[in-house]
């Protein structure tokens, strides 16, 4: 498995991210998606990361948006033929490592509330549950999580 920052912009990596919608947009209603775009994701304050298999095809992706105060982790998906290796856990360690190495001490995410084993996935890794955060809305559809690496309890950064 090679995981690197790559442009969101490619055809595989497209593919992905069609294959995301694709299972959360019947999960929640309109009002309840947060995703953000190509065009976004393209920006020059994200870093987008894509995990590939040994024959060199993308089989996960995820994006951190580096915020004034921290970082938001967007857009994670991993094909559902590798799930079980690992490989969010890679994709996610790598994303927060170079956000870091970029000074960014504090991560924050949204997901939804059905997606239970992002959720497990996200709190064996640190993250604590939390309130809205930024300019989301209190949405009885998501879950709102942080971390914090800078070793002080600054939680409230992220608001």
């Amino acid at each position: 498995m090679h995981i690197a920052l790559e442009p969101a912009n490619q055809p595989e990596v497209l593919a992905l991210i069609e294959a995301l919608d694709a299972y959360q947009v019947p999960l929640y209603p309109a009002e309840s998606h947060y995703g953000i775009d190509i065009k976004a994701l393209s920006a020059p304050n994200v870093l987008f990361a894509v995990a590939r298999d040994e024959q060199g095809s993308a089989v996960a992706c995820a994006a951190i948006v580096l915020e004034a105060n921290y970082g938001e982790l967007k857009r994670m998906f991993t094909s559902p033929g590798f799930r079980g290796r690992g490989i969010a856990g890679r994709l996610l360690n790598f994303l927060e490592a170079e956000a870091r190495s970029r000074g960014c001490r504090h991560f924050a995410l949204e997901t939804g509330y059905l997606q239970s084993e992002a959720i497990a996935m996200y709190e064996r890794f640190g993250y604590l549950r939390c309130g809205p955060f930024g300019s989301y809305p209190d949405d009885p559809n998501s879950v709102f999580m942080v971390k914090d690496v800078s070793g002080e309890d600054r939680s409230e950064t992220v608001r």
